[in-house]
């Protein structure tokens, strides 16, 4: 039995054909609507100049700085310079010399010399004053010598009693400093201790040193200071 029907009428013949223009033309409509952008309408006008704001806009003014006026020329010199001659005469000025031949007489003039109340400690001066009593041997002997007798000297003067009636109980001590002057005397005595009474009659005491030969120094009589220190026991 034959086919009656037209091969040209078979519409199933191109239909791989088909289903690939027509993926085509879905992929061409999908990739355009991914990629289509919509624009703000208040967005497009940004990249516009508004020539209106331009003409509102203030311009500063600006002075003009005029350059300060040059200088004025100077004066043009004189054409003609005239030389003058000195004609008048200057007068010398002669000085005469005002020495005469007599002879001046110089006066002698007397300087008085002033001597300084120089004070050198009794440990380093050069020759010590002298107590009496102690006028031989070298100058560490008369030292000792001095020391030891004045040390007996207050022993003896000094009212130790005093201490007690004064209610003093112990060992007392007594700082007494002293001078001895260029003429040997004794000077400037001062005294510290507990109480102002036992002050009184350490000075009375060192008062009554006798005179002394005075201190040298270089030769010259000098200022000694001299420093005591009395120290006794008050029986209970």
């Amino acid at each position: 039995m034959q086919n009656k029907k037209n091969p040209k009428a078979d519409i199933g013949r191109n239909s791989s054909i088909y289903f690939a223009l027509g993926l085509a033309l879905m992929m061409f409509m999908s990739y355009g609507t991914i990629n289509y952008k919509v624009y703000d309408k208040d967005a497009t006008g940004i990249d516009r100049v508004n020539m209106d704001a331009l003409d509102e806009e203030e311009v500063p003014i600006t002075e003009q700085v005029k350059p300060p006026p040059p200088p004025p020329p100077p004066p043009p010199a004189p054409e003609v310079i005239e030389i003058v001659e000195d004609e008048e005469e200057v007068e010398e000025t002669i000085i005469e010399s005002t020495e005469s031949d007599e002879e001046l007489e110089i006066e002698d003039i007397e300087i008085e010399e002033f001597e300084e109340d120089v004070e050198v400690p009794f440990a380093v001066i050069e020759n010590v004053p002298v107590f009496p009593g102690c006028e031989r041997g070298n100058n560490e002997k008369k030292r000792k010598c001095m020391s030891d007798k004045i040390a007996k000297f207050v022993q003896r003067k000094f009212n130790t009693d005093l201490a007690g009636d004064l209610g003093l109980t112990g060992r007392q001590r007594i700082s007494v400093i002293f001078k001895i002057d260029k003429g040997g005397n004794v000077t400037g005595v001062r005294a510290r201790a507990p109480h102002p009474r036992l002050e009184k009659e350490a000075q009375r005491v060192i008062n009554l040193l006798p005179k002394m030969q005075p201190g040298k120094q270089r030769g010259k009589a000098v200022i000694v200071p001299y420093s005591l220190p009395i120290i006794f026991q008050v029986q209970d």
